[in-house]
């Protein structure tokens, strides 16, 4: 299947998934939600053969893993292995961003507390030009031991680009961008292309919305007045040895600017 956007992804309660294998181009990615609340206050599942990471992307939940519950609050995170049970809850309401991808090895429950990802400058950066200026916070990168998945978000400010020169990963490494934080009447413009002249994909892109990377350069604009914002999630090809953030190819066009993307690699 080409399928390259998934429309309104962040609409249903419960758990559930809106991109895998099955139904898209990814190879190992699988992208869902878990949106909680009074009305629906607990989930239960079991992570298979697929390593798993939560991130919380409103409110506050707790996740049940190995024996432990851990409090989970804006943007923090949490690694499960391969073959866990996990119950997920709250008490008010809680948006979790669920990504996935089958792994052999065996690596240990991790959670990530955004205030010291914030401490980490590799972690967490603002690079770009004068109308390519963004911030970029790796949740789930070299801090974490992991097979395949890496995480995290990228904020631009108003108008401005992102993934910007435009740069690609397909040997390595699959990706996909979940938009949120992007409510009406703001939106983007995403670009998927091998040849620009050719894009794969072009088109607005709103809250909500996901646009699957399997190849090509990404780069992608915000409208006047109004930021572009999105989770980013990367399925490495092969497990642990092209699990690395910030190796690219950037478009030979643009090559002389670098990436954009050199702090990740302190």
């Amino acid at each position: 299947m080409n399928q390259l956007v998934f429309r309104g992804t962040d609409k249903g309660k419960g758990r559930y998934f809106a991109v895998t294998p099955e139904n898209s181009p990814m190879r190992h990615l699988h992208y869902g939600r878990i949106i909680l609340d009074a009305e629906v206050p607990t989930v239960a599942f079991e992570t298979g053969r697929c390593e798993t990471g939560l991130i919380c992307l409103a409110g506050r939940g707790r996740v049940a893993v190995g024996g432990e519950t851990h409090e989970l609050e804006r943007y923090d995170a949490i690694y499960i292995p391969r073959g866990s049970r996990v119950e997920v809850s709250t008490e008010a309401g809680v948006d979790f961003i669920e990504c996935a991808a089958p792994v052999e090895g065996d690596y240990p429950v991790q959670v990530v507390r955004l205030a010291d990802v914030e401490r980490d400058g590799s972690l967490r950066f603002t690079t770009g030009g004068p109308t390519s200026t963004r911030t970029i916070t790796i949740l789930i990168g070299k801090n974490v031991r992991a097979g395949r998945l890496l995480a995290g978000f990228t904020r631009s400010e108003p108008g401005h680009w992102t993934s910007w020169p435009p740069h690609e990963h397909a040997e390595m490494l699959e990706e996909l961008y979940v938009f949120y934080d992007m409510p009406a009447p703001s939106f983007g413009v995403q670009f998927v292309f091998n040849k620009a002249e050719e894009p794969e994909f072009a088109g607005a892109v709103r809250d909500g919305d996901v646009v699957l990377m399997p190849y090509g350069y990404h780069p992608n604009v915000a409208i006047p007045g109004y930021p572009i914002n999105f989770v980013w999630i990367m399925a490495a090809h092969k497990e642990v040895e092209y699990r690395q953030y910030g190796v690219v190819n950037v478009h030979p066009d643009f090559a002389a600017s670098g990436s954009g993307l050199e702090a990740s690699r302190r």
